[in-house]
């Protein structure tokens, strides 16, 4: 039964991947390389038939196995180079062949063993079946690296042909690893082989009839993984050859030598990969000799503005910045040179000590770099004192051994800073990659730091602009002050003899001095005013208290509902009225009262005052009313209205103005009504 399957199922997948094969040679492959895929179906078509004819374990079914496995990875370094963005790195080739070179071993190795006979077969074919395993193993690194390589907008196409890759190689290793552990094939194994071929075939069939678009792009780090794989299975693959040719030359001590050379091999291999210089000599070799460019520039670039764009809580932003650009050249420490007066001096500082470094800056080198933008290698300048550099370059930086490369910093037609790099583990010259990627990170990195230095320029202006704000509502308040007191005087000379008016000019006087102490207060920037929580107050008392206040000054009433309850703070109230207050005063003749009134509909309270004086056009009232340092009077400071609208707005309220030119002015203070209940007790009593 067994026998019967491995016949028909091999049969049946030679009959699918022949038609596949005059499929794809009479037909578009839908973008697919047609000739490398025509190839792989037909050796397949061939060693199917030759399973299903002459047996699995037969030379010429080996030879056919072989070159369809040497096909397939063919096709698949083929759909790499097929990439529409950039051709493969030299090193993926590598793999490929390196992978094709260890089948074609494990050919030889069966071929040489069947030659000298059966006894020599049986000794080394578990030797091959090693070998056959590695290449099985690594085909399937393969197949997922060409998986992860896939482009977001491949077809589903393409996504059939890889996933019908993996199933062939999966079949492949299962067989192997089934013949390893048991010593011999087995036909079940066999069986199960044939039937994933048939699945293969048809996933293959899908995979054509979808023709998706081709599009695959191979990344660095796929490469150095494929890479390190590839080492590892041939380290493996050196351990299993090794420790059988002690088996067969050690005689009584082979357990005792096989056991050295692991554990000494293995021991030499971690010492190797742990040292730090030997990983990147390494890796610059690799970026030399196998890819056309050093430096992985999207994977270089992302990292690059991941540790400039870290969140705050990480290292400041100088510091950041130092190790973006050191980075680039794994340079393990580096300076930030800032601008100050003498020109770039020492300013940030990422894994170096900044006692080393003096506190003054260098003027030279900030001409230098301002004006030719160029990266300055400092072993060229100790090398050739008569370079371009030599003059600019201060003798501190030139006498740290370490200090390897400076790079500028341009912003605009400015300079920026500069960031002094120490030397790498491994000591190299800089080439037009290092030079044309740190010139880039040069600029890009100035923009932060003008853009934080902007930053902080504006915060200080807001902190300016606020004392300014804060002056000028005092320098208004101070001017109202400076008006009453005034009048003061010069009724005084009037009316210095009456006992009453003795006694309004003290309290006039008492009444200013407080005010002006609580100006003072407020040009504090630690001053949060003696504002508080909005909260229920009575409305009539407060108005009557300003009305008398203002009656030594000028003629004012009082009239309206006596009880109403308001939602506001007294003080910023009381603020906000006498601005109004003064104002409407300043533009009513002598003779015409000011008419305070008040008026509560359950919602709302309205506090109204109105004036006789000059009034204002609906246009100035519309654009200019209540914007700061606009007046219509002569040596205003327009701060009046502002602050009064700003102050009724922070307790939920508003001012609506109705005024006529040559008529008058009403300015109208809604605010939120509340309830006698919710008066403090003191006050409700």
């Amino acid at each position: 039964m067994t026998a019967t399957l491995i016949l028909w199922s091999h049969a049946l997948a030679a009959l699918l991947f022949g038609g596949l094969t005059l499929w794809t040679v009479r037909a578009p492959a839908g973008g697919l390389p047609r000739r490398p895929l025509a190839a792989a179906f037909a050796l397949t078509a061939l060693w199917a038939l030759a399973v299903s004819g002459i047996g699995a374990d037969d030379m010429v079914t080996r030879i056919f196995e072989t070159l369809r496995s040497l096909a397939w990875l063919g096709f698949m370094v083929t759909l790499h180079r097929r990439d529409a963005n950039v051709r493969p790195p030299l090193a993926l080739g590598t793999v490929y062949g390196v992978v094709a070179l260890v089948g074609i071993a494990a050919l030889v190795l069966h071929i040489a063993a069947s030659v000298d006979g059966p006894d020599a077969l049986e000794s080394i074919e578990s030797a091959v079946l090693l070998l056959r395993m590695l290449v099985a193993v690594a085909a399937l690194v393969l197949v997922q690296a060409l998986h992860s390589a896939l482009n977001p907008s491949a077809g589903s196409g393409l996504r059939w042909i890889v996933a019908a890759l993996a199933g062939l190689w999966v079949a492949d290793f299962v067989l192997f690893c089934t013949e390893y552990l048991g010593a011999q094939p087995h036909p079940q194994s066999i069986a199960a082989r044939g039937v994933a071929m048939i699945a293969v075939a048809l996933a293959m069939v899908t995979a054509l009839q979808r023709k998706g678009a081709l599009n695959v792009q191979v990344s660095r780090a796929v490469a150095y993984q494929s890479l390190s794989l590839v080492a590892i299975g041939a380290y493996f693959a050196l351990l299993a050859l090794a420790t059988s040719a002690l088996a067969t030359i050690g005689g009584s001590n082979a357990r005792v030598f096989q056991t050295a050379f692991v554990l000494g091999s293995t021991a030499a291999i971690l010492t190797l990969v742990s040292n730090g210089w030997l990983r990147v000599w390494i890796k610059v070799k690799l970026a030399k000799h196998f890819f056309r460019h050093r430096y992985d520039y999207r994977a270089e670039w992302m990292r690059f503005t991941d540790t400039l764009g870290a969140p705050g809580g990480a290292a400041p932003l100088d510091e950041r910045i130092v190790k973006a650009i050191a980075d680039l050249t794994e340079s393990p420490a580096g300076l930030l040179l800032v601008p100050d007066d003498a020109g770039l001096g020492p300013g940030a500082s990422w894994n170096w000590d900044r006692s080393l470094f003096p506190a003054t800056g260098d003027a030279t080198l900030a001409a230098h770099l301002a004006e030719t933008g160029r990266i300055v290698e400092l072993d060229r300048v100790r090398d050739d004192p008569h370079c371009p550099d030599a003059g600019a370059v201060p003798g501190w930086m030139l006498e740290l051994a370490d200090a390897w490369v400076i790079v500028p910093l341009p912003h605009m037609e400015s300079i920026a800073g500069a960031i002094l790099l120490t030397r790498p583990p491994l000591n190299r010259a800089l080439d037009w990659e290092d030079f044309d990627l740190l010139k880039v990170a040069g600029r890009q990195v100035a923009s932060y730091l003008a853009e934080a230095r902007a930053q902080e320029a504006l915060a200080d202006a807001q902190r300016f602009d606020e004392f300014n704000r804060r002056f000028a509502f005092i320098l208004h308040d101070i001017k109202n002050l400076v008006s009453q007191l005034t009048l003061t005087a010069r009724n005084a000379e009037r009316h210095a003899d009456k006992p009453e008016f003795r006694a309004d000019m003290v309290a006039t006087l008492k009444e200013s001095a407080e005010r002006m102490n609580a100006l003072l207060a407020r040009l504090s920037q630690h001053h949060r005013g003696r504002s508080e929580a909005p909260h229920a107050i009575e409305v009539m008392p407060l108005v009557e208290r300003l009305a008398v206040a203002r009656r030594r000054q000028h003629p004012v009433t009082v009239s309206g509902v006596r009880g109403a309850v308001a939602h506001a703070d007294p003080a910023s109230l009381e603020q906000l009225l006498n601005q109004l207050l003064q104002n409407a005063i300043d533009a009513s003749p002598a003779e015409e009262p000011v008419v305070l009134t008040i008026a509560a509909d359950g919602l709302t309270v309205a506090i109204n005052i109105v004036d006789r004086g000059c009034g204002m056009s609906p246009a100035f009232v519309r654009d200019k009313l209540f914007k700061p340092f606009v007046s219509s009077k002569p040596g205003g400071f327009g701060i009046g209205a502002f602050e009064a609208r700003q102050l009724a707005a922070a307790m939920d309220g508003r001012i609506e103005v109705a005024s006529r030119e040559g008529k008058g002015t009403r300015f109208r203070v809604i605010l939120k009504a509340a309830h006698a209940a919710d008066l403090p007790r003191d006050r409700a009593a």
